[in-house]
C-alpha cells in the first residue's frame, strides 16, 4: 500500500482519551505504511524487517490496551453496550489478528502481507471508529443487536450449507458474515416473519437471491425452460424458500417450533431500506457457484408489518402476477446504463446519485473496498472513483480492479477536488478513462457523463 490515513474530524467520538489513543493508533500504522513504501531499502534485507515486526507488535501492544481502556470507560458510565464491544473486541483479538500474524510469519514479514495485515487492521479500525465507537457516545447507533454466539453463527451456515445442497444440489461458500444489503445483479428479495413460543416472540428474515440462482435451480426442476423469471417459479421458489427457512429456523431456535405469520414479495429499494433502518442480528451472504445468496437474521423487536404487502391465500396469485409485472417494468429500465459512485462523502454520493439517477441506474459504495465488493455482485458500465480516500484511495481502488478479471475491463473516471496541473497529471499518469473535478457545475459533470457514454455505447 502507498496510502497514509487522513484524519478527520467525524472519528471523534467527543471522549478525549479515546479520540487520542484513536490517533495514535492512526499514527502507528501510517508509520508502517510509510516503511513499505521504501521498496528499495526493503528489497536490502533485514533491517526493514526487524522494523516491521516491532512496529506490527507496537500496533497489536497498543490496540489491545486501547480495547482494554475503551472497555473501561464503557463501564465507567454504565454503557448498555458493553458486552457487544467485549465481542466485537473478541473477535478481532482471538481471530482476525492471529489469522494475519500466521500469514506474516508464514510469508516471512513480505511486503504483500504487511500490506494486507495494514488493509485489514486500518479497515477494521476506521469501521470500528466511525460505526460502533460513535454509538458509545449516541452519535450512532449500532447496525448490530444481540449478535449471534459464534457457535451459533457456525450452526446456522453450517445448516444453509447442508440445506441448499440438499435442496438445491449447490454447495455455497460463505464469503461474508457482515453482508450489507448490496445490490446483486438481478436480485429476489423475499421476506419471512415466524412467531414461536407462548410470548408470541417474533423472528424476521430476510433472503436474497441472485435470479439467475433460482432459474437454474429450482427452475430446473419445473422444466423452466425459458431461463427466465416467472410467476408459476415464483410460487415454487416460495415454497421451497419456506421449507428452507423454516429448517434453519429451527437452528436459530434451538429446535423450538414456529409459525410462518407473514411472506412479503419486495423489490430491491424496499429491501435496501430495511438495511437502512433496521438493526440485524447476523447476515451472511454465500456464493453457490450459480449465484448469490444472503441470509439474515434481524433483530425481534424491531418486527413490522407496512414493509411491503403481505401476501395470503386469497391475493397471492394477484400479488405473485403483480410482483412479475413490476420486475418486468425494473428490467427494461436495467438497460440503462450503470454507475457506480465511490466516494467517502455522503454529500458527494448523494448528490450523483439525485443527478444521475434519471437516466442512469446509480449505485455508490464510500470506500474502496466495498466498491470492490459492489462490482462483484453488480458490475458497472462506469465507475466514478473519489481519487482522495482514506486508507484505500483511488489510486489503490483502480489497482485492485484492474487485477481481477470481471473489473479489469471496467472504465473509471476519478472524482477528485484538486485541479492544479500537478495534481491532475498525477490522476492522469494512472490511466483512467478521465477525470472530473468536484467544483465543476451539476450541468458541467451531466454533460460529461452523458458524452461518455455517446462515444462509448
Amino acid at each position: 500500500m502507498s496510502a497514509q490515513f487522513v484524519w478527520k474530524e467525524e472519528f471523534n467520538i467527543g471522549v478525549e482519551t479515546i479520540d487520542k489513543e484513536h490517533r495514535q493508533l492512526f499514527e502507528g500504522i501510517n508509520d508502517l505504511f510509510l516503511l513499505t513504501q521504501k521498496k528499495s531499502g526493503w528489497i536490502a534485507g533485514k533491517n526493514s524487517r526487524r522494523a516491521c515486526r516491532k512496529g506490527i507488535e507496537l500496533i497489536k501492544e497498543h490496540a489491545l490496551n486501547h480495547f482494554a481502556n475503551e472497555e473501561a470507560y464503557m463501564a465507567s458510565i454504565d454503557y448498555d453496550g458493553l458486552e457487544l464491544h467485549r465481542r466485537l473486541h473478541k473477535g478481532f483479538r482471538e481471530n482476525t489478528l492471529p489469522a494475519l500474524e500466521r500469514e506474516l510469519k508464514e510469508a516471512d514479514y513480505s511486503p504483500e502481507t504487511i500490506d494486507h495485515f495494514l488493509g485489514v487492521c486500518a479497515g477494521w479500525l476506521i469501521g470500528h471508529t466511525t460505526m460502533e465507537d460513535q454509538s458509545i457516545t449516541g452519535k450512532q447507533g449500532s447496525v448490530w443487536v444481540d449478535l449471534l454466539e459464534d457457535g451459533e453463527i457456525i450452526s446456522v451456515k453450517k445448516a444453509i450449507t447442508q440445506l441448499m445442497y440438499r435442496m438445491f444440489l449447490v454447495k455455497p461458500e460463505m464469503i461474508s458474515d457482515a453482508y450489507n444489503g448490496e445490490k446483486f445483479g438481478t436480485g429476489i428479495y423475499y421476506r419471512l416473519v415466524y412467531q414461536s413460543g407462548k410470548e408470541e416472540k417474533r423472528s424476521e428474515i430476510l433472503l436474497a437471491f441472485e435470479e439467475r440462482l433460482l432459474c437454474r435451480t429450482i427452475g430446473e426442476v419445473v422444466a423452466n425452460k425459458s431461463g427466465k423469471l416467472s410467476a408459476a417459479l415464483i410460487h415454487n421458489a416460495r415454497y421451497a424458500m419456506q421449507r428452507f427457512a423454516g429448517r434453519v429456523m429451527k437452528v436459530f431456535m434451538k429446535g423450538e417450533s414456529s409459525t410462518l405469520v407473514e411472506e412479503n414479495l419486495l423489490s430491491y429499494d424496499q429491501f435496501e431500506k430495511v438495511f437502512e433502518t433496521r438493526k440485524r442480528m447476523a447476515s451472511l451472504l454465500f456464493d453457490t457457484g450459480e449465484g448469490y445468496f444472503a441470509y439474515c437474521i434481524l433483530t425481534p423487536d424491531q418486527v413490522q408489518d407496512s414493509v411491503a404487502t403481505s401476501i395470503n391465500k386469497e391475493n397471492a396469485l394477484d400479488e405473485v402476477a403483480r410482483y412479475v409485472q413490476k420486475r418486468e417494468e425494473e428490467e427494461a429500465k436495467a438497460l440503462r446504463k450503470k454507475i457506480l459512485v465511490v466516494d467517502d462523502s455522503a454529500t458527494m454520493r448523494q448528490g450523483l446519485k439525485n443527478l444521475l439517477g434519471w437516466d442512469y441506474e446509480v449505485s455508490t459504495a464510500d470506500n474502496g473496498m466495498a466498491a470492490i465488493r459492489t462490482v462483484t455482485l453488480n458490475k458497472p458500465d462506469l465507475i466514478l472513483l473519489d481519487y482522495d480516500m482514506p486508507v484505500c484511495n483511488g489510486k489503490q481502488a483502480l489497482e485492485l480492479l484492474r487485477s481481477g478479471k470481471s473489473s479489469a475491463d471496467i472504465p473509471v473516471i476519478f472524482l477528485t477536488a484538486r485541479d492544479d496541473a500537478d495534481s491532475v497529471k498525477g490522476v492522469l499518469a494512472l490511466g483512467p478513462s478521465g477525470y472530473l473535478l468536484k467544483t465543476l457545475s451539476h450541468a458541467e459533470i451531466r454533460a460529461r457523463i452523458d458524452g461518455f457514454f455517446e462515444k462509448n455505447p
